[in-house]
């Protein structure tokens, strides 16, 4: 299970990070209001823990897009914000559950548990690139309806790439999304491993294959459409 951690506060993201990887969970952090939005728009979480009070905004706008655009991810609201008003406000945005700080983390575990009993076909979609789909909730990834094997970490990459399908991901992007396993990034880590994925797509019959486009980042493309940015 994938987390996004929305907390601007550093001794409290690392420490809810910590206790959430010692649960199983793989932890991303954003610390505001854009970095939430830049997570959200290259990864699929199945849940968010997400702070009011960011140093560039309101989690409340976090929480509205995410609804507008029909993403049903749960939301968790973990806040100091304790009045009634906030909380039956944020609720009725489509916040799931709210914690207001200090909490127990016992509880917080508690409450995660219940949110990510729901059943996972209502998080996340099947993906579709040419004959390729990835089902994000079951990590399972076919090339014309025929699984094929492939690492964690090839598949959190196919899968931001596929979510941006004929648009440029940046790197950045890509070592964000990384950055889930808790090991060190380096640019040459993200170049090798989006090579093994084109690899593997390549060698598999896969109609789409990802191409570097010098200076910019990476295109997930129809084999025809992607060979003008090169390998």
């Amino acid at each position: 299970m994938r987390i996004l951690l929305v907390e601007d506060n550093p001794k409290l993201s690392a420490l809810l990070q910590r206790q959430l990887t010692e649960h199983a969970y793989a932890v991303d952090t954003a610390a505001t209001v854009e970095a939430a939005r830049e997570a959200l728009a290259v990864a699929t979480y199945d849940l968010v823990i997400l702070d009011l009070s960011l140093p560039d905004g309101d989690g409340n706008t976090v929480l509205r897009e995410l609804r507008a655009k029909g993403r049903d991810v749960p939301v968790l609201v973990a806040t100091a914000r304790g009045n009634v008003v906030d909380r039956v406000s944020t609720l009725d945005r489509g916040a799931d559950d709210y914690l207001v700080k200090p909490f127990s983390p016992d509880e917080m575990l508690a409450r995660i548990r219940a949110l990510l009993r729901r059943p996972a076909q209502t998080l996340n979609p099947v993906l579709t690139a040419g004959n390729v789909t990835l089902d994000p909730a079951q990590s399972i990834v076919c090339i014309a309806d025929l699984p094929i094997d492939m690492p964690r970490r090839e598949v959190v990459l196919l899968e931001v790439l596929m979510r941006r399908f004929g648009h440029v991901v940046t790197r950045q992007a890509l070592d964000s999304a990384s950055h889930g396993f808790g090991e060190e990034v380096t640019p040459n880590a993200i170049e090798a491993a989006v090579s093994r994925l084109r690899r593997r797509l390549d060698s598999q019959g896969a109609s789409v294959t990802v191409a570097a486009m010098r200076g910019l980042g990476y295109i997930l493309a129809e084999r025809h459409a992607s060979a003008a940015g090169g390998r």
